[in-house]
């Protein structure tokens, strides 16, 4: 279940957020995964502007959502602005299951002008049992690399969620290729995968607010409702994630040529 959301402004009382939470927990929600970066924006004038942005994982903002997923007896996945120690911080997301941390991951893809703001994370994603399933988290525009998706369905991940921040098209009425990638990601190593995606202005930008639940065949089964604030709640079967058969004949891992591609 993704929540399309705004980021806090300086200032604004984290408490306010809270009701996506207990939102998405009424509507029966047990995972919630918000946008990439969800307390702080993301656009960030430099490296001095993320420095100081940035906390680290005992802070203000990690904290806000244990205390949230804890509260309402959520997995939480969520972005952050995380402390490095080096000159530049991490664009991370948490994973937290009833208010225990139990894993961060550091954007191994960066993005343009992220490139300037961030420091690359130095490995794969994660892949970690929760109380719902086993989940993966991604960050936005690792989305776009089939070697990450295929990485994390072979180490056993069932759902995969990511955080996102997409910038609008010039064509709004036309589905950002990036939620394509996120059905043909679940088809082709058959998982589910879970975008959140920011909505909405900031700072010149316009966020397309893509947020998609896609179930292990590919199709979506919530979303996306581009333009609007909203939250979306869906029902997916995590069991049938561990079936990779295709038909009576092939298999999703079986049927690779390693022999041909092992080293692509």
């Amino acid at each position: 279940m993704p929540g399309t959301g705004r980021h806090r402004r300086p200032g604004e009382d984290a408490t306010d957020r809270r009701g996506v939470g207990g939102e998405a927990a009424r509507l029966g929600a047990r995972l919630v995964v918000l946008p990439e970066l969800v307390l702080c924006g993301s656009l960030f004038v430099d490296a001095a502007e993320s420095s100081a942005r940035a906390e680290p994982l005992d802070g203000e903002s990690v904290r806000f959502l244990a205390d949230l997923s804890r509260a309402y007896g959520l997995v939480l996945v969520a972005g952050f602005c995380e402390v490095s120690g080096l000159a530049k911080p991490y664009n991370s997301a948490v994973v937290i299951d009833g208010g225990e941390l139990l894993a961060v991951y550091r954007k191994t893809h960066l993005w343009d002008f992220e490139r300037e703001l961030f420091t690359p994370g130095p490995v794969l994603p994660p892949v970690v049992p929760t109380s719902v399933g086993v989940v993966a988290p991604l960050i936005c525009y690792d989305l776009a690399f089939p070697e990450v998706l295929r990485s994390v369905a072979l180490r056993g991940a069932q759902l995969v969620a990511s955080p996102a921040n997409w910038p609008d098209s010039t064509s709004p009425a036309t589905r950002p290729p990036e939620v394509s990638k996120a059905m043909a990601s679940a088809a082709t190593n058959r998982l589910v995968v879970v975008v959140a995606d920011r909505v909405g202005p900031e700072r010149g930008c316009r966020w397309v607010g893509g947020s998609v639940v896609v179930d292990h065949e590919g199709y979506r089964v919530a979303g996306p409702d581009f333009g609007i604030e909203t939250v979306l709640v869906a029902d997916v079967d995590l069991e049938a994630t561990l079936d990779k058969r295709l038909g009576g004949r092939n298999h999703v891992f079986d049927d690779r040529r390693l022999d041909l591609y092992a080293s692509c």
